[in-house]
């Protein structure tokens, strides 16, 4: 494989209530992670930051224009690889130990951090048999039911288990926007890695059909809307029940 220039790593798609899609498009779809970034007037939030294998602060200005909040839906390698750049780091209190103490074991990179899993490599000097998580320690807890505030505009937390203990969402009731995490995506959902909880997740995908977002804007793959939403809930939970 050839290696891409830091300048190529990242690519940025403006995708409409004030939202930018920032995703790292030579890391293959099931592994890429989509990263959100979303402005509001006192404040932006980012929510995930990708693998941290090119610095997001250096390569992508966007995420530098005002002061942000770094969300980490949960605490895999995929979602959490820049969260280091940023003063500011929200995340759910049992997601906090992995981002304190983050290793190649807890964060699933010893499993999944491969050359497969890439199309076209980082530049140099990454190894994917050296690569690690940088520590980031959470300045502040985002619990069940919190409102993160961006002055403008607020989100509402939903505490959401099952992919992992602390996976959280995010949900704008004025717009009916979510921000769903790896909890709910248009791909194949992963359920089996050593901290999941197929009891967790059938309550949270209960909880999650409770809603009615107009869009959901999920941890990988596109985007979509509130009816492919409800009806890969319904699939899920046929198949789980």
């Amino acid at each position: 494989m050839i290696r891409v220039a830091a300048d190529n790593w990242y690519r940025v798609q403006k995708v409409g209530d004030d939202i930018t899609l920032i995703d790292e498009p030579h890391i293959k779809p099931f592994y890429r992670c989509n990263i959100w970034h979303i402005r509001g007037r006192d404040r932006d939030a980012l929510v995930d930051s990708g693998m941290g294998v090119v610095s997001l602060r250096e390569h992508v200005s966007l995420v530098t224009e005002k002061p942000l909040t770094a969300v980490a839906s949960h605490s895999h390698f995929d979602h959490i690889g820049c969260h280091h750049e940023f003063d500011t780091r929200a995340a759910h209190r049992l997601e906090a130990d992995i981002l304190n103490h983050p290793t190649r074991a807890n964060t699933l990179a010893e499993d999944y951090a491969t050359d497969d899993i890439f199309d076209n490599l980082p530049p140099v000097p990454y190894r994917s048999d050296l690569y690690s998580i940088r520590t980031a320690p959470v300045t502040y807890f985002l619990e069940d039911e919190d409102i993160l505030d961006l002055g403008d505009r607020w989100f509402r937390v939903f505490h959401l288990p099952g992919h992992l203990p602390g996976g959280i969402a995010l949900y704008e009731e004025e717009t009916d926007i979510l921000f769903s995490g790896d909890t709910i995506y248009d791909g194949p959902l992963v359920e089996n890695v050593y901290h999941s909880n197929l009891d967790d997740y059938h309550a949270s995908m209960l909880r999650l059909r409770a809603l009615s977002p107009r869009i959901v804007h999920g941890g990988h793959f596109d985007s979509f809307d509130g009816a492919r939403f409800t009806a890969l809930i319904e699939e899920w939970l046929k198949v789980h029940n």
